[in-house]
């Protein structure tokens, strides 16, 4: 749902009740419909809003992950970028000197024969094994021929998929693509190993179920599960570690695929990319906290700033951006500089210019938010009349260009305005007759609140001083108005006087004149 909210940030909110909790629903909604809050748990009648720490408190050094006791290791998704990391770093670091490294192609898959070789020439016993581990019957017979000479110690479940599309056209086959890699391989190792004496049974998630990603709504789901299922093992007295993954710098097979503009919304989240070398240090780092959820990850402070600058900064990550202000930049809780005021909205730019200069204002807004979208550097690499289609937009970045056009003009528009309007000519024009409506739209709206006064008014007390001071203001506007109307009336009829005027007329008017 937290994905769901990325592609709809103006429709849906979170509340998590406790059984107990029975509060109104306006009560429930006062938290989180201002904007304020998007999801809040109410516990005892208390609301309570998720924000990000630093992991506080000393690290216990880490007995590897091994537990300092011999045996096997296995890594599903073993034959995958994270994966050879992973098992290198076993076997040079922790010391492990059997591993099972399971994927779909085993050693077939680009590189596993290599990584199988460079393992054994450090002193390592590897088997790489074909095996689909949400496959129970497959995953079984892997499980079977580890000998018990090295049992079984240590599970890392680092295998995943991804196959993006936002919720609302998300089809059985993706889902399928998406949740089975995940949830069923999680579930068969959870449940065939956990009469085992295993030292470690770590989960890779993802970052996506804690912060939402728009277009990963089923990818975070199947993290959040990990998740869940650590939080039940641990519950259970049973080793668990579930680890929600910022981005690698390095390039694996679920990531190699994204382009730029994807790249560009990973770090619109504030997500900076992390070297092998750190995310292999917090991979140890978090075995010795002893914690069952922890989010390794590189946030960037300077886009986290940015963001708040800008008022979108998920309430989230607020903890991590608050700093002392610092004199020299006047900058205070890591938001604008102290005398600076917030930029202003966008209908308040609109407020007195001309439908000409307004239509301006918004094609420039709605190229250079499309260019941004694509990472363009110049906004002129986007025409106005070029299909959205044809610049590069698909379903996600169309609904990301939603998103921030709703945000600037403080209005809710529909997911599908990119393809509604396929131009930046066309949105901007559907956005003018928004923000800047004609005069038939301006006469059916005053005449709705004439309506409205009309209907106060019968229901207010004949003769009370308050409507006797409302009848007499509503008399004065009557008067200042028709004032007005007939000035403006005389001006016409004198300029179409003087344009009709001869020579002679006009002489005369000016000799009366001076």
């Amino acid at each position: 749902m937290r994905s769901v909210q990325r592609e709809h940030p103006d429709r849906v909110w979170l509340v998590d009740l406790d059984e107990a909790d029975e509060l109104p629903l306006p009560l429930l909604l006062a938290g989180v419909t201002g904007g304020v809050e998007p999801q809040v748990a109410v516990r005892d009648g208390v609301a309570l809003a998720p924000r990000l720490v630093p992991r506080s408190g000393g690290v216990a050094p880490a007995a590897g992950l091994m537990g300092g006791v011999s045996g096997t290791a296995l890594i599903t998704g073993g034959t995958g970028t994270l994966g050879a990391l992973l098992a290198r770093h076993l076997v040079t670091v922790h010391g492990v000197r059997h591993l099972v490294l399971t994927s779909r192609r085993g050693e077939q898959a680009p590189g596993a024969r290599e990584l199988r070789d460079e393992l054994a020439g450090s002193g390592a016993e590897v088997s790489v094994v074909a095996c689909d581990a949400a496959d129970r019957q497959a995953l079984e017979e892997v499980l079977a021929a580890i000998p018990a000479a090295y049992p079984l110690k240590a599970v890392v479940h680092a295998a995943g998929v991804l196959d993006d599309g936002v919720v609302t056209g998300l089809t059985d086959e993706q889902m399928d693509a998406v949740l089975r890699p995940k949830i069923d391989a999680a579930v068969n190792l959870h449940e065939l190993t956990r009469h085992l004496d295993l030292s470690a049974f770590v989960l890779f998630s993802g970052a996506a179920s804690t912060f939402g990603s728009a277009g990963q709504g089923h990818y975070a789901a199947a993290n959040a599960f990990l998740e869940a299922l650590a939080a039940h093992r641990a519950a259970d007295g049973l080793p668990a570690t579930a680890l929600g993954w910022g981005f690698w710098e390095q390039r694996s097979g679920m990531t190699g695929h994204l382009d730029e503009v994807a790249m560009r919304r990973i770090a619109r989240l504030g997500l900076a990319e992390m070297p092998s070398t750190e995310g292999l240090r917090l991979f140890d780092a978090a075995l010795g906290t002893g914690d069952t959820f922890l989010l390794p990850l590189r946030l960037d402070p300077a886009d986290l700033r940015r963001q708040a600058f800008e008022g979108t900064l998920p309430s989230i990550v607020r903890e991590l951006v608050h700093k002392p202000a610092d004199r020299a930049t006047g900058v205070a809780d890591g938001s604008r500089p102290i005398d600076q005021a917030p930029p202003a909205s966008l209908p308040e730019r609109l407020i007195g210019l001309t439908k000409d200069e307004g239509r301006t204002l918004l094609l420039e807004l709605v190229c250079s938010q499309a260019a941004d979208v694509l990472g363009h550097t110049l906004s002129t690499a986007v025409k106005p009349y070029q299909p959205f289609k044809e610049l590069g937009f698909d379903s996600l970045s169309a609904v990301e260009l939603r998103n921030r056009l709703s945000r600037a003009a403080a209005m809710r528009l529909p997911a599908t305005l990119a393809f509604d309007y396929p131009t930046p000519g066309a949105l901007a024009d559907h956005l003018l007759s928004e923000l800047l409506p004609g005069e038939e739209q301006l006469e059916k709206e005053l005449l709705g609140d004439v309506d409205q006064l009309d209907i106060a008014l019968s229901e207010m007390l004949q003769a009370t001083d308050a409507r006797v001071r409302v009848l007499e203001r509503i008399r004065h506007l009557v008067e200042k108005y028709d004032e007005e109307s007939a000035a403006a009336a005389e001006a016409a009829h004198s300029a179409d006087r003087f344009a009709e005027a001869s020579d002679d007329e006009l002489f005369d008017f000016l000799d009366n004149k001076v």
